[in-house]
């Protein structure tokens, strides 16, 4: 039997991760941020001495990225995340991470009966054949305060007009990159986090998981 797929789409800090992690654990299903991959390339490139990269160099730091990068705390840095947004839109670093991704949704890890993976063109791209996609979104205040929050509560410095600033940029990036732009697949359900909680929308996705298997997980 094939693995479950659930796909996860949508702009910086809608909700993603922290939705994706809550069904992988209800459903006992393998998890991969994807967007992580993206970060670990920005990450390794940082600590190379380039923060410029052309794409020819981050398409090679893409085709040798160390995987424990991915678990690496300095991939939540502004900078780190800011960079990502930039190599992310390159063709040839995107073709890199590619057969890494699917490979993921075809073979989920630890051999779970299906795996939630995250990010800006899983639907789409990645693997448009999941059963169930999710496009979140929320508003650039929304998620700008969520951010600012986040930082806060970690001690970090932060000014919430700079990052709702970096946000709004990086929509505009992924958004409008020739390869693989931010969008909904056509049949994604939508769900718009700003005004929800998590506990909200963790139960709007695990009812059309639940209706999409047709079983009561």
């Amino acid at each position: 039997m094939s693995a479950f797929v659930v796909a996860i789409d949508g702009p910086a800090a809608a909700g993603k991760g922290t939705l994706a992690r809550r069904l992988a654990e209800a459903f006992d299903f393998a998890y991969l941020d994807t967007g992580s991959l993206y970060r670990a390339v920005a990450l390794a490139l940082l600590r190379a001495g380039n923060p410029q990269p052309t794409e020819a160099q981050a398409a090679t730091a893409a085709a040798a990225l160390d995987l424990g990068l991915t678990g690496d705390a300095a991939l939540r840095d502004e900078a780190t995340g800011n960079l990502a947004s930039v190599v992310a839109a390159m063709p040839r670093v995107r073709t890199a991470l590619l057969g890494l991704q699917r490979d993921v949704a075809v073979n989920p890890p630890g051999g779970k009966a299906g795996v939630i993976l995250d990010g800006r063109d899983i639907g789409t791209v990645i693997y448009p054949e999941a059963p169930v996609k999710l496009f979140l979104t929320a508003s650039v205040d929304a998620r700008a305060a969520r951010r600012y929050l986040e930082l806060v509560d970690k001690g970090v410095r932060a000014d919430l007009d700079q990052i709702r600033a970096e946000i709004a940029a990086r929509d505009a990036r992924d958004a409008g990159r020739a390869t693989a732009p931010l969008k909904a697949a056509d049949d994604a359900y939508l769900l718009d986090t700003s005004n929800l909680g998590i506990e909200d929308v963790f139960a709007k996705a695990k009812t059309i998981i639940e209706k999409a298997r047709g079983t009561q997980a």
